[in-house]
């Protein structure tokens, strides 16, 4: 009789569980697990392991593109730096492309040099060496500042506030580091003007004299024509009340600029007087360094 069997088949084993691999599949597997091929669930894996990655470089991406565009790297001050955050500060900053080393020290005390010669930091600036290691020290009367080459910052008060966001800066490749002036260091006492924007405060006594001027004559007018308007004096008297009250401004503008300036002094000479560093600065005295 023929044999009508269309399929070779084995019949599973009654005590084999559904999807359980018998010995010769499991050896199989086994041996292509060892020999390094790759299976379904690897492959599954490393796809979405793949598709994470790239979503995360794309948020990177975008997260930088806003960081640039909300932030002015060109006038990158303290504030700016207290207002980003942990992510925003690893998007802008790329640790791989940090200047670190002597080149940053180098960035960083031509960058403080040319700011102290602008006023735009207060303080002595020093080129110390402290456990072998270089280190820029930033001091005044108020705080101090200490910069290692790996681009580490510590110290305490205005000076720390000032230096943190230029040492940023000078660890940016892409920022130019201005050249400082032969003289750079902070003036001396006596050389401190007594104030500043005289042109501004003449011209403002200016306006106000005509606005007297102006309203000394209508009021003159009004009684010598005897005029039958109000209109007239009460101009007048308007006019003077801003001519006395631009007056009183200029008053109050030279007696602030003569205020600071005094006090700018007071801090120049308590610097100078000064035959050491502060106490509050943590570096010795014997660590000579280029001041």
């Amino acid at each position: 009789m023929e044999d009508t069997s269309t399929g070779s088949e084995p019949e599973p084993k009654p005590d084999q569980a559904p999807g359980e691999l018998d010995g010769e599949a499991a050896s199989r597997t086994r041996e292509s697990t060892a020999e390094g091929e790759p299976v379904a669930g690897s492959e599954v894996d490393a796809a979405a392991a793949a598709s994470s990655g790239s979503d995360a470089s794309d948020d990177l991406d975008e997260l930088r593109r806003r960081v640039e565009e909300e932030y002015d790297f060109d006038d990158f001050g303290p504030a700016d730096m207290a207002q980003m955050s942990a992510e925003e500060w690893d998007a802008a900053f790329d640790p791989d492309s940090w200047i670190t080393g002597d080149r940053l020290l180098d960035r960083a005390e031509a960058e403080l040099k040319s700011r102290i010669a602008r006023r735009e930091v207060f303080g002595v600036l020093e080129r110390v060496r402290t456990d072998g290691e270089e280190r820029v020290l930033v001091y005044s009367d108020e705080g101090y500042a200490i910069l290692r080459s790996t681009g580490e910052v510590t110290g305490q008060g205005t000076v720390l506030r000032d230096v943190e966001p230029i040492v940023a800066l000078a660890a940016m490749e892409s920022y130019d580091v201005p050249e400082p002036p032969d003289d750079w260091s902070l003036p001396h006492p006596d050389t401190v003007p007594e104030g500043s924007g005289e042109f501004g405060n003449l011209m403002i006594q200016v306006i106000a004299v005509v606005q007297v001027l102006a309203g000394a004559a209508l009021l003159v007018a009004s009684l010598v024509a005897d005029l039958n308007t109000i209109v007239a004096p009460v101009i007048g008297l308007l006019f003077l009340l801003i001519g006395v009250f631009l007056f009183a401004m200029v008053a109050n503008a030279r007696l602030s600029d003569r205020f600071r300036s005094e006090e700018y002094r007071d801090r120049l000479r308590a610097l100078r007087e000064a035959k050491e560093r502060p106490d509050f600065v943590p570096v010795e005295g014997d660590d000579e360094g280029e001041g």
